[in-house]
């Protein structure tokens, strides 16, 4: 399991940076819109300029997953990014469903690695027992440098 979560790591890494990064570069120029109510859609993703926090979470999500650090934080951030790619591909332009489908399976993997990390989300109410700072004591300085 360790392999393929380091494997889907990079990958998703990887195709996240890469999307972030060339949506930047296509700001001026952007693609050739598709037909129908998807080609609108990409008009006013690229004229209103919400393609630059788009692709600013995209790559700087890739990049802390590339880094292998903060990956649950990464997770969390690209979580909402695939899951707009999933229904935009649902929705307007379904040929793009099995690669959204590949990266969602890619978080999934990495997200199940980390799932402890996400388990307090689905607690119906958090536990008012102990202080926070009781759940996860911060490491000291001398273990932040050893790791």
């Amino acid at each position: 399991m360790n392999a393929t979560s380091t494997v889907a790591r990079i990958l998703l890494g990887l195709v996240f940076l890469a999307a972030g990064v060339s949506g930047f570069l296509l700001i001026s120029h952007p693609p050739a819109p598709p037909p129908g109510l998807a080609g609108a859609f990409q008009d006013v993703f690229f004229r209103s300029r919400w393609v630059l926090f788009v692709d600013g979470v995209e790559a700087l999500g890739g990049a802390l997953l590339l880094a292998n650090r903060y990956v649950p934080l990464a997770l969390a951030a690209l979580a909402a990014v695939i899951a707009n790619i999933i229904v935009f591909h649902l929705t307007m332009a379904p040929a793009g469903l099995p690669v959204a489908a590949v990266v969602a399976t890619l978080w999934a993997i990495l997200a199940y690695r980390h799932r402890t990390s996400f388990a307090p989300l689905f607690e119906q109410r958090p536990s008012s027992s102990r202080p926070a700072a009781a759940a996860r004591p911060y490491r000291t300085t001398t273990a932040l440098l050893r790791a």
